[in-house]
């Protein structure tokens, strides 16, 4: 299979020869083999596996997103990803990184949930007019 791991604004890795993958969706890890079925999978925070002949297991851990996979190709999109590093340092990266909102995060979201809640009581008081 080839594999590529695609961020917003770059390919993240690109790889050929790919024997298996396993990734984690929220209904648990998800396999593939060369001659799986086309299909697509929603992606949890977690460690993508690949396996290669050259390089044997190796380990990306990647934010939420999607994969894809027609005929040899699969792509997988998502919005962070991290490689390099062993296992267990991979894993912590996963906690720390991806599946804790950072505080920016956490403040944008409340500002846009007040300014949707404040649309919609604008919106059933014209409405009710």
């Amino acid at each position: 299979m080839n594999l590529k791991v695609l961020l917003p604004f770059q390919i993240f890795a690109e790889k050929t020869g790919v024997s298996r993958i396993v990734a984690e969706t929220p209904e648990g890890s998800f396999g593939l083999l060369p001659h799986r079925l086309d299909c697509i999978a929603a992606l949890t925070p977690g460690i993508l596996i690949y396996e290669t002949e050259a390089e044997g297991e190796c380990y990306v851990a990647v934010d939420e997103g999607v994969l894809v996979k027609t005929g040899d190709d699969v792509l997988v999109s998502v919005r962070r990803a991290i490689g390099g590093m062993d296992l267990r340092r991979l894993r912590d990266s996963v906690e720390e990184e991806f599946l804790t909102l950072n505080e920016h995060e956490q403040s944008a979201r409340l500002a846009i949930a007040k300014l949707e809640t404040g649309f919609v009581r604008r919106f059933a008081a014209f409405r009710d007019e």
